[in-house]
């Protein structure tokens, strides 16, 4: 595997695969702290590749001011051999100057899909999102790319992104979604599964569960309001300090519902001992 810590070290790789012998290139964005959720993502890329370029950065333009930036794991060592174990061709780890250099003017909004969820409690967090991924679909040029659904609102701003601005490196056809991983205890996998207590761990098993139980209710034609009353009330039960949002939405245009559309998701952020999880499932 090739590390590239400069642009023009990307680019000259990404021309020696496609001089190689050519063949298609999938694009694997992380921020490092690797799991596996993200060797799944690779995995997958690989099979729909012939070659396989993960990024690791740790994207300062996606947090807010009293976010964890600073606190956010930083394991380029650890994350690099489980790169190469898995046939990655490339690792793309900039550092922040080489990505947003010395006056840096530009950000990417994508508006509709941003608003709401994650958007509303995270201002600014999608521009961050859409514009670091933007530079790397520049600096790749991948035939494709691949984003884990635990995120599915961020999959769903790079999609609306990718058609708005009629992007064909990757066009938005080859922008695909995997599945959540989740442990056994059902918790989607999360880098920042780490920053809790072996107490709060055990405590968090509650979320994949009550969003299971809200969202049999609603498919079952049951009142979604107050499925989500309960689901609310469990996590508060199971020592969950706040939880942000619990909403019933499309799964394509992410416009709110009060029941079921055959289309509907399920989305959850709650804090636990401080830390934020995100979680979805489709009704």
């Amino acid at each position: 595997m090739q590390t590239a810590t400069t642009l023009e070290m990307l680019r000259s790789f990404i021309a020696g695969l496609r001089e190689e012998g050519g063949g298609s290139i999938a694009l694997v964005p992380t921020m490092g702290a690797l799991h596996e959720g993200h060797l799944t993502l690779i995995r997958e890329a690989r099979a729909r590749a012939d070659h396989v370029v993960a990024s690791i950065f740790v994207n300062p333009r996606q947090f807010g001011a009293n976010e964890d930036l600073d606190a956010y794991p930083r394991q380029l060592a650890r994350d690099s051999d489980l790169l190469a174990g898995e046939g990655v061709a490339v690792l793309w780890a900039p550092a922040p100057s080489e990505v947003y250099p010395e006056g840096y003017a530009t950000n990417v909004s994508v508006s509709g899909v941003s608003a709401g969820l994650c958007g509303a409690d995270r201002p600014g967090h999608f521009d961050g999102v859409a514009t670091v991924v933007l530079k790397l679909f520049n600096q790749v040029r991948p035939d494709m790319a691949l984003f884990g659904e635990k995120d599915w609102q961020q999959l769903a701003v790079i999609r609306r992104m990718a058609r708005d601005l009629d992007l064909t490196f990757p066009h938005v056809a080859a922008i695909y979604g995997v599945g959540i991983v989740r442990e056994a205890d059902g918790l989607a996998m999360s880098s920042r599964n780490a920053y809790l207590s072996p107490d709060d761990r055990q405590r968090a098993a509650a979320l994949p569960r009550a969003m299971e139980d809200a969202a049999a209710v609603i498919a079952d034609g049951g009142d979604a309001a107050r499925a989500l009353g309960n689901l609310k009330e469990t996590l508060r039960v199971a020592g969950f300090e706040s939880v942000d949002y619990a909403e019933l939405r499309d799964a394509d245009s992410l416009a709110p519902l009060e029941s079921d559309n055959g289309n509907a998701r399920l989305f959850v952020a709650a804090r636990i001992g401080g830390t934020r999880l995100i979680d979805n499932r489709a009704v």
